[in-house]
């Protein structure tokens, strides 16, 4: 490529032209580098994510010499390797160069001009030309950047032989995808946006196939083939696995589950064939062995499929990888897969590293102007970091604004004393008056009641200890088998909340547990567990949610997952008729029903279970008091699994040990991608290619539209613009039960785009659902933003989120502040960190009452957390010490020069984890750290 640099370590290179180039290549800078595409500059060193890299990678100059290169991990922001090069690539298929600007400039003049544009319009995207600069839609507008563009058989050797898989299916997709790129470029022109024609972009499928044909090609085609071989045709005859497949799928007793395999195994034998059994990974393959061993099975394992079959047909575990097995008679083999076996798991691309963030990298954003708590004076305004001399000797403090006009600047070294505060929406706190006795008060009012909201907690937790309940029987064979049926690998987190549920489950006390975990981080696959344990034990199990849509998803999930076993499992909300109901009530009454899910019908009077022994809740603040009152009935006598997906901040958990079952799934699925996010005002081009490209995968689409008396002038308006597309519209007016049939019509893949408010339920699940737009992203709040955004990218699938705003002189300056942090953080990560106080606040409140939200308001979450937590030691026994601290005089300015640390937030936080050290090793690390991110 002629943009890509090669950069070695001991290298000369101008530093400059290297940041220029990274900007024309569509490098984003950023304050931390943590998505492809990113670049940040900071003294020495330059940190940038290239294309095809699994981490960042950090070059440390001396001057314009290469020093180092190195990984680095987007999380935490440390060294990771040394590496010996990196090719540098660009972030974006169109590099501007700076030779071309004028040339590029005249042909966007040219087209603008053909089709009519309005002059404004015109100058407004040569400005962005200009200034070297990339913006939504700049893909589309390829062959005004290169005249002259090549196609992938441009790069074809001339020997290359093309294999056609399925040419009819390709035709016609291909013709499809003609008829939708004509399509919106019509509606884009007949809009008077800048656009070129469809020939200039892509190959018509009729110039593809004839480039096809200039030389030899494999089709490749499912056609009958017959014995007569004389047209060249190879036939292989081969039997699949089908049957076996299917009866392995309905197993019946637990003792004989894999018989249907042993038998297989047996007849493939007395047929001379050598049955092979196929695992990826050596741990798999000892797992098959130990479920076979009860069956007298004896197997020999090798490492490679050998190259002909076994002379005493002994049946073999080979490792290998094969997408289904057959039986190949003329060779005289017979093959399973572990995904015919144990049911397919999803095997994806590893991402780049994901973890939990350090936490001077999460520190919130501190900005002149938030409210603030210091723990002597209370709450105040942050006026900014300032530098004063004292002394002679200049230092950086923070500037903190008091009722009456007072002012208190606090030394960086002191800033373990200031929290920003946050508290809660509809409660706006007063500004404390310095020296007052106000703050003391408040304090002392918050702790009491937390002492008394503890107490509480503490007698229900050592009543449910003198309690008799059932202790489930440990894990064996059956529940393992169910364990490895699970799709995924599973997280740390998720491993550690299956043992703690398990663990709980086999303690005679009753269980009385809180699952946290975000929608998509593996809530449910616990709760599939829990039940099935309890099922086989030859318990019932209730599964309580707050909605039908969410019911009858469950409902599915169960189905699916418990397909192979002969479990009963049944659906009670009122998508069942009267007659089902009564009859489900029935069953259940009987014991002939294992698991029901349902909405807060299995509450009523009439529902009566034979042996009940296990009942899991999803989103319990959801329901109401009388609810509420009954679960807590129901706590008294069977085990009780929660589960929220409303996070819960690690100091609460950490503080509630040993008075609440908390499990805390924090770490996302290894496979999830970062949402691709992209601000930009609204345009009928973008809306079509975003749309379009999700629904050409088979995906569907949220579209945010906010304002109910335009929502179905913007359904009439999408469905000009994608004629075939079916759309859904759902918002707060609407009757429950039509909102429901909406939302389970988009759940069941009958809608293929759900224009909704913001009601987009939080607990449900749309895996299918990966891209989002939301129109007029500037009158939400970046709490707000992250929510709806947070509802598409659960799946395996690259998610896109596209925020829709008016031009910027049209914003209000709220808007434009959100829409600055919003543009600073485009991946919306680090940017994130406030929002998701919000969300943890409210987390507190799930978990704690509601009581405490007024509390919470008055001293601010983390000062609110400080108290409980030293409560809580308080009311275990535990030995509470003093924090002191002690006034350190230097005889020198001390502080970080913005030279070296020029983002102030990095420079705040950094500060913040000085001031909280606490030995001459932590010291130490951080001292490693900022030689590693910021040079010496």
């Amino acid at each position: 490529s002629g943009f890509a640099d090669y950069l070695l370590p001991g290298e000369e290179t101008d530093r400059e032209a290297v940041v220029r180039k990274l900007i024309r290549g569509g490098y984003q800078e950023t304050v931390l580098v943590e998505e492809p595409g990113d670049y940040a500059i900071r003294g020495a060193l330059i940190d940038l994510f290239p294309p095809l890299y699994a981490d960042p990678v950090r070059i440390e100059f001396f001057g314009d010499t290469v020093e180092s290169i190195r990984t680095f991990s987007a999380q935490d922001q440390r060294s990771l390797k040394a590496l010996s090069e990196v090719t540098v690539l660009p972030a974006t298929e169109t590099v501007l160069e700076p030779f071309e600007i004028d040339n590029i400039m005249a042909r966007i003049r040219t087209q603008g001009e053909t089709l009519e544009m309005p002059g404004m319009r015109i100058e407004k995207i040569v400005e962005n030309v200009k200034m070297e600069r990339q913006f939504p839609g700049i893909g589309g507008l390829i062959s005004l950047i290169y005249p002259s563009l090549d196609t992938l058989f441009d790069y074809l050797p001339a020997q290359a032989l093309p294999v056609l898989v399925d040419p009819a299916t390709i035709k016609k997709l291909a013709i499809e995808t003609e008829e939708t790129v004509t399509r919106n470029y019509l509606s884009a022109r007949s809009d008077s946006h800048l656009c070129v024609e469809p020939e200039d972009l892509y190959l018509t499928w009729s110039q593809a196939e004839a480039r096809f044909c200039q030389s030899a090609n494999i089709a490749l085609k499912t056609v009958p083939v017959t014995d007569d071989r004389a047209d060249g045709t190879c036939n292989f005859t081969v039997e699949k696995n089908e049957l076996l497949t299917h009866q392995l799928k309905a197993r019946g007793e637990p003792d004989v589950l894999l018989q249907p395999l042993v038998d297989w195994i047996d007849r493939a034998r007395e047929s001379a064939l050598a049955p092979y059994l196929l695992c990826s990974t050596i741990k798999k393959a000892r797992r098959l062995e130990e479920l076979l061993t009860p069956y007298g099975m004896q197997l020999r394992f090798i490492d490679t499929f050998p190259s002909q079959g076994s002379a005493e047909n002994a049946p073999t575990i080979c490792l290998g990888e094969l997408s289904s097995g057959f039986v190949w008679a003329r060779e005289a083999i017979a093959i399973i897969t572990e995904d015919e076996v144990f049911g397919h798991r999803h095997r994806l691309p590893r991402g780049p590293r994901k973890g939990a963030r350090t936490e001077w990298v999460a520190f919130e954003d501190l900005k002149a102007g938030n409210l603030v708590v210091h723990i002597e004076h209370g709450i105040g305004r942050y006026g900014g970091l300032v530098k004063l001399e004292v002394a002679d000797l200049a230092n950086d403090f923070l500037l903190i604004e008091y009722a009456d006009t007072d002012k208190l600047y606090v030394p960086v070294d002191r800033m373990n004393c200031v929290q920003k505060y946050a508290g809660v929406d509809s409660i706006s706190p007063r500004l404390d008056k310095m020296g007052g006795k106000s703050w003391t008060r408040v304090k002392e009012r918050v702790k009491k009641s937390i002492r008394k909201m503890a107490g509480e907690l503490l007698k229900l937790y050592a009543w449910r200890e003198i309690q008799e309940g059932h202790a489930f029987s440990p894990h064996d064979r059956y529940f393992r088998d169910f364990e490895d049926a699970f799709e995924y690998t599973e997280t740390p987190d998720q491993a550690r909340a299956v043992e703690d549920v398990m663990a709980d489950m086999e303690s005679p006390v009753p269980m009385d547990r809180l699952v946290c975990g975000d929608v998509g981080y593996g809530k449910t696959e616990i709760a599939l567990r829990a039940a099935f344990k309890a099922v086989w034990d030859n318990k019932q199990v209730a599964f309580l949610v707050p909605t039908t849509v969410l019911a009858e998803q469950h409902f599915q999930t169960f189905k699916m997952r418990f397909e192979p076993y002969p479990i009963e499992i049944e659906s009670l909300s009122r998508f069942r008729s009267q007659k089902q109901q009564r009859s489900i009530v029935r069953k259940l009454e009987q014991g002939q029903v294992d698991i029901v899910i349902g909405t807060h019908r299995l509450l009523q009077k009439d529902i009566a279970f034979k042996n009940l022994g296990l009942v899991i809740v999803d989103e319990e603040q959801r329901f109401g008091v009388a609810h509420k009152e009954k679960l807590k009935k129901l706590r008294r006598t069977v085990d009780v699994l929660a589960l929220t997906a409303t996070p819960i901040p690690r100091t609460l958990h950490m503080s509630l040990m040993g008075i609440r079952d908390l499990s805390v799934i924090a770490t996302p699925p290894e496979h999830r991608y970062a949402i691709k996010t992209y601000i930009c005002p609204f345009d009928d081009t973008v809306v079509t290619e975003a749309i379009g490209r999700e629904l050409q995968r088979g995906g569907q689409v949220f579209f945010v539209h906010n304002n109910i008396r335009t929502i179905w002038a913007m359904a009439r308006h999408l469905q000009r613009l994608l004629p075939s597309m079916r759309i859904g519209v759902a918002h707060g007016r609407l009757g429950d039960e039509e909102l429901e049939k909406t939302m389970l019509e988009f759940l069941h893949h009958e809608i293929d785009l759900l224009l909704c408010t913001t009601i987009i339920e939080s607990g449900l699940d749309f895996q299918s659902a990966n891209t989002i737009l939301i129109n007029r992203a500037d009158k939400f709040g970046l709490s707000q933003i992250y929510q709806l955004r947070g509802r598409v990218g659960r799946g395996d699938e690259q998610a896109y989120a596209y925020l829709f705003i008016p031009d910027e002189s049209a914003l209000t300056r709220d808007a434009q502040k959100r829409l600055k942090v919003l543009m600073e953080h485009s991946d919306l990560g680090s940017g994130f960190q406030i929002a998701m106080s919000d969300l943890e606040i409210r987390g507190g409140g799930t978990i704690l009452g509601p009581t405490q939200s007024g509390q919470i308001a008055s001293v601010g979450y983390e000062m609110y957390l400080q108290l409980m937590e030293r409560s809580m030691s308080e009311l275990k026994g535990e030995p509470v010490e003093e924090e002191v601290e002690p006034e350190i005089i230097v005889d020198r300015s001390v502080f970080i020069p913005e030279t070296y640390v020029t983002d102030i937030d990095q420079r705040l936080a950094i500060y913040r984890r000085l001031a909280r050290l606490n030995d001459t090793s932590e010291l130490e690390n951080v001292r490693e750290e900022l030689r590693d991110r910021f040079g010496p």
